[in-house]
């Protein structure tokens, strides 16, 4: 399947998921993640889910880290869109941070300092869903494709989806980054 395609189906999946199902999958993708062999980074970026699509929110996760590492530093995007290309911020935030809906329906910080994207140790990507080759669908406009290519080459890129991974996406091109881990709520998948 091509992008545009997968797009409508697992958008489509994701909203027919009742909330008791989407609070069970959430918890088997935490399962799964605290069973990963990986030492717990210090800087993690990690995003708002957009709740009208019913996406995976990785506070969990997020939450999970802390306990594991509590010197760990959060990062939020902040989208901007340019002239150019439309590009993401990452941004410190702390528990006093304000948070502002933008126009995706998605919480950024209203301020706060910024952090060069070669620092991240670990970036939780959101996605629609990822194939057996660590390709992942997102939302089609390249912000995180973008900003991925400016981590390090060991910056850890972990996807979570409530669904299996597909065989194939057909249509994947230069600019896309690839996935590190695709975790479902039955398996982890390292690429």
């Amino acid at each position: 399947m091509k992008k545009a395609e997968i797009r409508a189906l697992y958008k489509e999946k994701r909203a027919n998921l009742s909330l008791q199902l989407k609070e069970k999958l959430d918890d088997l993708l935490l399962i799964q993640f605290q069973q990963m062999v990986i030492d717990i980074p210090s800087l993690i970026m990690t995003y708002s889910p957009i709740k009208h699509l019913n996406e995976f929110d990785p506070q969990l996760i997020t939450d999970y880290c802390y306990f594991k590492n509590p010197g760990q530093q959060l990062f939020y995007p902040v989208m901007m869109e340019g002239k150019d290309h439309p590009k993401i911020r990452s941004v410190i935030v702390d528990d006093d941070t304000v948070f502002k809906t933008n126009s995706y329906g998605i919480e950024e910080p209203v301020e706060g300092i910024d952090m060069y994207p070669m620092e991240i140790d670990l970036v939780i990507v959101p996605l629609l869903c990822f194939d057996l080759k660590g390709n992942r669908v997102g939302y089609g406009k390249g912000f995180y494709d973008r900003f991925l290519k400016q981590c390090r080459k060991d910056c850890i890129k972990i996807g979570f989806s409530y669904f299996d991974p597909l065989d194939e996406v057909e249509d994947v091109n230069k600019f896309d980054v690839k996935l590190d881990y695709g975790i479902t709520p039955d398996a982890v998948f390292q690429f």
